[in-house]
Order: C-alpha cells, then structure tokens, then sequence
C-alpha cells in the first residue's frame, strides 16, 4: 500500500470522531451491514462522517490491508477500528457503542 493511501486514510480518520466506510451512502446504502450500522449511528443520534467505498475501489482495498480487516462497513471511533456490522450490533446492544462515541467526543443530537 503506498504513502499516499494511507495518508489519506489517516487524514480521514483524525477528521471525525466517528467514521463508517461503507457501501453507499446513509441515505441511500447498498448492502444491508451498511444499512444497519448507519441505522445503528442514526439510532445513537450520532453525527458521523461516511465514505463511500464503492466510489473508491483504491480505497476500498487499501482499507483492506490497513486495518487487516476484510469486509465492509469498517466502523471507526477515535481514530480506531471498532469493526463492522456484527460487532456494532453488539456493542449497541449492551450500551457500549453510544459509550464509545461519546467518550470519543462525537456530541449527539438532540432528538
């Protein structure tokens, strides 16, 4: 993977607080994984960044290698790879994920 990828991998992830590589948009996604966690962060009240990697297949597969983590969404807090649907299913689901992103410094909205 070369500099420049990572680069902006990193630029993009000191950028927000919370960011969701996905396929899609939240508005508008293209698998079901993406369509939960984006509901999930939709559901936390959440603001939070997304790419769309479909849009970037560069991207997509330089994700791949950096967070040696496969498949897509890619969830990140902080800077850090939480992990995708399945992971953030659970960590909603016992609380820990609005934790998380608060702690992270992501305010939530009001309802």
């Amino acid at each position: 993977m070369n500099d420049a990828l990572v680069n902006q991998i990193e630029t993009l992830l000191k950028s927000h607080p919370v960011l969701l590589f996905m396929k899609g948009t939240p508005d508008f996604p293209q698998c079901g994984f993406s369509a939960k966690v984006s509901g999930l962060l939709k559901e936390c009240k959440a603001p939070f960044a997304s790419v769309n990697i479909l849009e970037e297949p560069e991207l997509r597969e330089g994700l791949k290698v950096y967070a040696n983590w496969p498949t897509f969404p890619q969830l990140y807090i902080d800077g850090e790879l939480v992990g995708g649907c399945d992971i953030a299913v659970g960590l909603h689901q016992s609380g820990e994920l609005q934790q998380m992103i608060a702690a992270a410094g992501a305010q939530t909205q009001s309802a």
